[in-house]
């Protein structure tokens, strides 16, 4: 049989060996979405438990950034690219909120915080303790940034400790800093978030009493422009739900009322 094209059977064979190649290459897959979640740093522990169940669950990646509230504030203001902030007070939120900045109906009560007072060394069974002599260095978060900071400030105030303990406080940049300040020795207390506590972690651990500061009840709201609005849906979902509230009470917050399930349609 001849051909009457006149094709060279070099080039013949190299045409059909690409088309081989190319059909039994194997077709490339979409890489899995990454949700970006700015969260206050008290929630670090609880978040990344909360952020690898989900991940399996869903596929859905999670880029935890955390920070103290209201620098993850600022870095919304000024464009920063998140689809989900989780914060540790209801009053910043509710800020970006009237600055037009969060997505329109988003904002959701999630958790209830606590104060804790904690020492490597030292049995420190009250707040009035920190005036011990051996106290003397006490590490807590910027009450301008943080609210475990405010908190803690306003505790020490009601006590009428606030300016006695002035020359002894230490401010750290987050409530986890002023934990490490404690667990590394640089400081004999700090005024800590109850949710930064590990089982079997050393030294000594207190909770404040709630009546000596405001309550610490903490919001999270999608984040305007987010590109990836259903999988930030979804990982709210998962934190109010069932698998996210057993973390959170696991790690000692207190939460609201569970929302009743809509009926299926």
């Amino acid at each position: 049989m001849s051909c009457r094209l006149r094709c060279p059977l070099p080039l013949l064979s190299a045409a059909l060996g690409l088309l081989l190649a190319f059909q039994s290459a194997p077709v490339a897959r979409a890489s899995p979405p990454t949700l970006t979640v700015s969260a206050a740093s008290s929630l670090s522990l609880a978040l990344e438990q909360a952020a690898r169940a989900f991940e399996r669950s869903t596929g859905v990646r999670v880029a935890l950034n955390f920070g103290t509230t209201g620098a993850l504030a600022q870095q919304i203001e000024q464009g920063a690219p998140v689809d989900l902030f989780i914060a540790a007070d209801t009053a910043t939120v509710e800020e970006l909120e009237r600055q037009g900045l969060l997505l329109p109906g988003s904002r959701q009560l999630y958790a209830r915080g606590r104060l804790a007072l904690y020492s490597p060394t030292l049995r420190l069974e009250r707040l009035q303790d920190l005036v011990r002599p051996e106290v003397e260095r006490i590490a807590m978060a910027n009450p301008e940034l943080a609210p475990y900071g405010a908190a803690a400030r306003e505790a020490l105030q009601a006590l009428g400790l606030w300016d006695a303990l002035q020359p002894r406080l230490i401010l750290a940049e987050t409530v986890r800093q002023a934990l490490l300040y404690a667990e590394t020795g640089n400081v004999e207390a700090a005024l800590v978030a109850a949710s930064l506590w590990r089982p079997g972690a050393p030294g000594y651990w207190v909770l404040v009493p709630e009546r000596l500061h405001r309550p610490l009840d903490q919001a999270l709201a999608l984040v305007r422009g987010t590109r990836l609005e259903r999988e930030a849906r979804l990982f709210t979902a998962y934190l109010l739900g069932p698998g996210g509230r057993a973390i959170l009470r696991a790690y000692g917050y207190q939460l609201p009322p569970a929302a009743p399930e809509e009926p299926a349609p």
